[in-house]
Formats: structure tokens, sequence, C-alpha cells
């Protein structure tokens, strides 16, 4: 069986991959709170904890894995989402939930086994809440229930800060009902016109964190293998998972496995609105990106590393994914490289699996590429996706012919044809065909065309 190898947050190093049951591989991975598009961010821990999914079916068989993914579909943001827009909560919900799933499967990535609702487990979350007020890590105060930091000696110990350092750091809700200011809410009363449930405490909703405790035990159990998230997530959010998490369960491991994925920049800046570079999944989409280019230039960086989307990598991946594709012909996928799945195995190492599709299609092994795109979720690619590269790519070859056709006129006149001759050869070696006649010229892309060849010209 293939080793897999994964560089553990929770214990700072690399590990061997060694699941609990290996008949029922257990992954929890956080997903969107649900009151608008997912922007460009959102979507990295998606690719990235979907390769891991595609490896562990790999590797352990498509039936023997569980990966849950949940909604988070009660929060403030929701709540002025719907007042803003003057909708019922629900119908802005749905309506962002469909809009995740299909743009993240336009980046191909497979659905998760389970998908949940916060508001689906609400009488869980009370449950655990209780149990927690009953062991006397929790207690409840107007109206609030409130988890006791301090009942926790192991608090911090996934991000390696103090509570100190924590309370120094963070933005800490004061608030006269903490006994502690770190202390964080289980349980909030909801004013007129939110929605709420029934509780012991009184009419509410549950915080944020007490959500993911309480629907991994219902889908996972007390322990399971995996729990992966974007590295934003690490402090507050994952150490109360942990916090509440096996104090409601004594003596269980919560998860074994922390991988946590870098965050995303936008040409070397942090995306922001106020820098006019922020933009959805969705938005590039609708300027005719297609999804696989998307994936592609996520898989290109490491996911501990901080990925920098860039137009030029944009440009790269459409001509890298044109020139393979079109060399896909009547070939079908063969099995999946032993190289590829080796790469990724090492601490999902993309950029390294990447670098093997290179050699299988430079060496012409179609069967082994296909295959390989196919692991790596980049196989499924339609007519729409060819005309839209092949659309940019005549466009600049378009741009070239009326230069090169500058030069040639100007040659004739001078008789000095070496700037022809150069870029001649510059199109030449970026697999473009040359076609000079009386009536023209004529730039045909050829079996090795590579657009990224054609900066500077």
């Amino acid at each position: 069986m293939v080793e897999i190898k994964f560089h553990n947050t929770a214990t700072r190093s690399k590990e061997v991959f060694t699941p609990i049951d290996p008949d029922n591989v257990r992954m929890y991975v956080c997903g969107p709170t649900v009151y608008d598009r997912a922007h460009l961010g959102n979507a990295r821990p998606v690719v990235v904890f979907d390769v891991l999914y595609r490896l562990l079916r790999e590797v352990y068989g498509p039936n023997h894995v569980t990966y849950v993914r949940n909604f988070t579909d009660v929060d403030d943001k929701i709540i002025e989402r719907a007042n803003r827009d003057g909708k019922e909560i629900d119908q802005i919900t749905s309506e962002t939930t469909q809009w995740y799933l299909d743009d993240m499967a336009a980046l191909g990535a497979l659905e998760p086994t389970a998908m949940p609702r916060a508001t689906q487990h609400i009488d869980d979350m009370v449950t655990m809440i209780e149990g927690l007020i009953d062991s006397g890590h929790a207690y409840a105060a107007e109206g609030h229930v409130l988890f006791a930091v301090d009942s926790y000696d192991d608090y911090g110990k996934l991000s390696g800060r103090s509570v100190d350092d924590m309370i120094a750091g963070a933005r800490v809700e004061v608030a006269p009902y903490k006994r502690n200011p770190m202390d964080f809410v289980l349980w909030k009363p909801a004013r007129d016109g939110e929605p709420g449930w029934d509780s012991p405490w009184g009419r509410g909703r549950p915080g944020w964190h007490i959500e993911c405790s309480a629907m991994s035990y219902g889908l996972l159990g007390e322990s399971f293998d995996i729990h992966g998230g974007g590295n934003d997530l690490m402090f507050p959010h994952h150490e109360n998972e942990i916090a509440q998490s096996k104090c409601a369960h004594a003596g269980a491991g919560f998860a074994n496995v922390w991988l946590h994925n870098e965050m995303l920049q936008v040409e070397g800046k942090k995306m922001s609105k106020s820098l006019g570079n922020f933009f959805t999944v969705h938005d590039l989409l609708e300027q005719g990106v297609p999804g696989e280019v998307i994936r592609f230039v996520f898989l290109g960086t490491h996911y501990r590393k901080p990925m920098d989307w860039t137009e030029k990598k944009r440009e790269e991946a459409e001509a890298t994914l044109g020139k393979w594709h079109r060399m896909r012909g009547s070939n079908k996928p063969g099995a999946v490289p032993k190289a590829i799945v080796d790469a990724v195995a090492n601490d999902l190492n993309t950029p390294e699996a990447i670098s093997v599709l290179h050699k299988l299609a430079n060496i012409g092994d179609i069967e082994g590429l296909l295959g390989g795109l196919d692991f790596l979720g980049l196989k499924t690619i339609d007519t729409e996706m060819l005309d839209l590269i092949r659309e940019g790519e005549q466009e600049r070859l378009s741009e070239l012919e009326a230069k090169l056709t500058q030069l040639r006129i100007g040659a004739m006149n001078t008789k000095d044809y070496s700037q022809v001759d150069a870029m001649k050869s510059a199109l030449i070696a970026a697999g473009v065909e040359v076609r000079m006649s009386k009536a023209g010229i004529e730039l045909v892309p050829g079996a090795g065309f590579d657009r990224a060849k054609l900066e500077g010209l």
C-alpha cells in the first residue's frame, strides 16, 4: 500500500498517516458561511482537500472514505444579508449554498460524502452544551452559555499560543457575564426578528464553534482521522473545537491529524475590496476563465505555502492545458502513474505531481498523462473550454501576425530581414507554424504550441 505522509499541525512534524480504521477513513473540513458568492480564497481549501479526498479514495477505495464538509447557515452575516435584501433567511441560504456547489463543481471538486447544515443539528448542539455544563466545562449566564477556557489545560496547544498571548493578540469580546475574557460563546439569545430555537437557556441560537463539534461527532464519531481548513481558522475556531469536543467526550482524541492550507494573494498582495483585487470564483468563470484553469493554478503551489494568483499564471495554465488536451486525441486515461500518487501522498505535493505530468507529456505517454489529469481532478474539459482557450490563442496570434507583417513590410524597404527572422525563430520555438506568402502571413499553432513562450514578442 502507498505510504502517505502529512505535516500534522498538531505535532508540527511530518508523520506517516495511519487511519483509525482503514475500512472507514474519516475526514472533516470546515465549510462556508453561506451568505454570498465564494471568493477565490474560499476556493483554495476546497481544491486542497478535494485532492486529499481523491488520494484517500485511490489508496483505500472510494467506499472506504467518509468526507464531511459543513455549511454554516445561521450567522450574523446571513441575517444582515436577509434584512438588506428583504428576503427570508432560508431563501438566502438556499440560493447561496447552490451558488457555492455550482462554483466548486466548476473547479472539478467532488461533492463530499456528507454536507450537513448547522440548522439541521441544533438539537445535537444543545445536547453537547448540556453535557459541557454538567461536567463543569461550561456555564450559563444572562441567556448565554460560555465555555470555560481555564477548565481545559491544553487550550492553545494547536496554535502554539499561551492564553495570555491569545488575549493580547486577539479581539476578545468583553462582556460582564464572562468569567474569563477568553471564554467563548456556545449559545446566545436571539433578538426579536432573528431566527432562534428553544433551549434550556431560553430562545436563542448556537455559537459558531459548537456547530462543527456537534456535526463532526454526529457524522464521524468521537475520534476521526483528519481535520482540515485554512490556517486562518486555527485560532480561535479550531482551538475551540478541540477544547469543547475533548471535554464533551473525555478520553476521545477528536481529530488525529490537523492540516491547514496557507492563504491566497492576488498579484503579490492580500486580496481586498479596497485594493480592487477582490473577486469571486463566479467572477472569473463569468470572465471566461475555465474552472480547470483556476484549479491548475492552485495546484501549482504547495498547500502549506501562500498562493499568489497572477494573470501570468492564468495564461500559462491555459497554454499548458490547451497543449495537453490537444494531445488527447482518441486516447483514454490509463492507470494513475505511481509517480503522481507518490507525489500527492508526500504531504499533498501537487507541484511535484504537475512536474510529472509535464514529463509524461514530453515523452508522449498520453494514457499516463490523462490518468494523472483524471486523478488530480483536471480531466473534465468540454468544447466550450477548448473554444475559450483557442479564442484566446487566436487573438494573441492575430496580434503577432499584424506585428510580423509590419516588420516584413519594413524589411522589404530596408532589405534588413534580421528582425523578421528573429521573430520567426521565436514563433517556431513556441510551436507556431509561420506561413508566409504574397497574400500575407498566417500563424498556426502546432502540436508543440506553448502560449507562455509568446510572452515578450
